[in-house]
């Protein structure tokens, strides 16, 4: 018996709780895309699987509802895989270990991928039906979307007959999202040569931090590991061996690690200057993000090692951009540009320096601004970046019927009318909207928080309306 088996609705929770159990983090999608396509196949269901694994179903209207307009159902399999430091799961050989919490489902040390798992178990439950009355359903699913949407802008669509999309990505119920912020991801590589250095390593550990996605939380000015690692050493200058921080460029870390070695006649200087940062961040964090600490050790033995300047590599993290840019002038409150330093690493063996990118923008001149600010950063360090997965924003529909006819039943359902929105975090739709004629498309979803980190939770209650408003505007002619 599965753990989620007595949960409503008992269709949506089963195939969610066996999305759940096949290891489906970004770039391990082959096992999930398979399970997908034997689904199809078991059910006699049309069914492309594309040599990037994308995945289309479609199943013919149900007996009067063929003259309806065809519906496009549409998520993503991937899901950002991140894992607690003690946690002994390997994500990408296993599956998840569900549990449950009151109204919540979690998975134990470990990312949920709710986003955007629940969108697949929502299509996987109306085409196992054979109960629910609905018109075409042309159900896209697509791959790695959250590390550059490169499913969505490999895919073709050139078989779908439908224009009107319910994008199931989205994680606050009553909330409808109508238009997105267009994004890339951006790689700034530097070298940062190696000398000897004589002295004790240290192991300096940013942490703490709550994290969160850098699209819907990016607002909230949370600590960013990368870049607080930075901040200190630049303050308390050392030799590096090596920085390892971050998880996904769109998900804000909360740990970074740097193996240092430091001097002995400098250690007094060192450890001061760390503990005097850590203090002052943690007085500007109080209220924004009150977990933030610093973890500092030291092997105490003196030792020969080949270590780069921390000061150097600090001096470039401190040059580059980070968190919001720019607010709409149109839409208060709405981020129009930001960037979020989400992984960052360096290699005194090697000497390389990366620090990745997610940057984001609601206007596609301010996205190439700031790509061109980071590219003009990392040349004047005497290095080069790589712009991949850029996509386009999704722009704001004024004549859509398929929002009218949302927002109306919401209304008679909910007693209340949904908020209809934009987002600063990036959805497939504008990529999609390019290759489906005159889309007309509306992105929903039930209540996630948390979502890209260990302590993302779906509710199970809200998850039960979002399903039976699906099925009861699908069932409306």
């Amino acid at each position: 018996m599965g753990v989620l088996t007595n949960l409503d609705p008992a269709k949506v929770f089963q195939f969610f709780e066996e999305i759940c159990s096949i290891p489906h983090g970004s770039g391990n999608v082959e096992q999930i895309s398979d399970y997908l396509a034997r689904f199809a196949a078991d059910r006699g269901l049309f069914c492309i699987q594309d040599d990037l694994k994308n995945i289309v179903i479609v199943k013919e209207a149900t007996p009067g509802y063929e003259e309806e307009p065809p519906v496009i159902l549409q998520g993503h399999m991937d899901m950002v895989a991140v894992k607690k430091p003690d946690c002994d799961i390997d994500m990408t050989k296993e599956g998840l270990r569900l549990a449950v919490d009151g109204d919540k489902v979690y998975a134990e040390g470990t990312s949920l991928g709710g986003d955007d798992g629940i969108a697949v178990a929502y299509s996987l439950a109306l085409l196992d039906s054979d109960t629910i009355k609905h018109p075409k359903l042309e159900v896209i699913i697509t791959v790695d979307e959250e590390v550059g949407m490169d499913g969505a802008t490999g895919i073709d669509l050139s078989m779908i007959t439908g224009n009107r999309m319910i994008n199931l990505d989205s994680e606050e119920e009553g909330i409808f999202l109508t238009s997105c912020a267009g994004g890339a991801r951006v790689k700034c590589n530097i070298t940062v040569p190696a000398k000897e250095m004589v002295g004790p390593k240290y192991t300096v550990k940013v942490g703490g931090l709550l994290g969160g996605h850098s699209g819907c939380e990016i607002q909230k000015e949370r600590g960013n590991s990368n870049c607080l690692l930075a901040r200190i050493l630049f303050e308390a200058g050392a030799g590096v061996l090596s920085i390892n921080g971050g998880l996904a460029d769109n998900a804000i870390p909360r740990e970074t690690v740097a193996e240092l070695v430091v001097p002995r006649e400098k250690e007094l200087a060192f450890t001061t200057a760390v503990r005097e940062a850590e203090k002052l961040i943690s007085a500007e964090l109080q209220s924004k993000d009150p977990g933030f600490c610093v973890k500092m050790d030291s092997d105490d033995t003196d030792k020969i090692y080949q270590a780069g300047d921390s000061r150097e590599v600090a001096r470039f993290l401190l040059s580059l951009p980070n968190g919001v840019q720019a607010m709409s002038a149109e839409l208060p409150g709405l981020v129009e540009t930001s960037l979020n330093l989400g992984i960052l690493k360096y290699d005194a063996q090697s000497g390389k320096c990366l620090a990745e990118f997610s940057v984001r923008s609601s206007v596609e001149s301010a996205k190439k601004a700031l790509i061109d600010r980071l590219l003009a950063a990392t040349e004047l360090a005497g290095g080069c970046i790589e712009v991949t997965g850029d996509y386009p924003g999704w722009k704001y529909r004024k004549d859509s019927p398929l929002r009218d006819k949302m927002i109306a039943l919401y209304e008679e359902m909910y007693g209340t009318l949904p908020k209809v929105e934009a987002i600063h975090a990036g959805l497939e739709c504008g990529i999609l909207g390019s290759k489906i004629k005159d889309l007309d498309c509306v992105s929903m979803g039930p209540d996630m928080r948390d979502i890209h980190t260990t302590e993302e939770t779906l509710s199970i209650s809200s998850t039960r309306r979002v399903w039976e408003y699906l099925v009861a505007l699908l069932e409306r002619k």
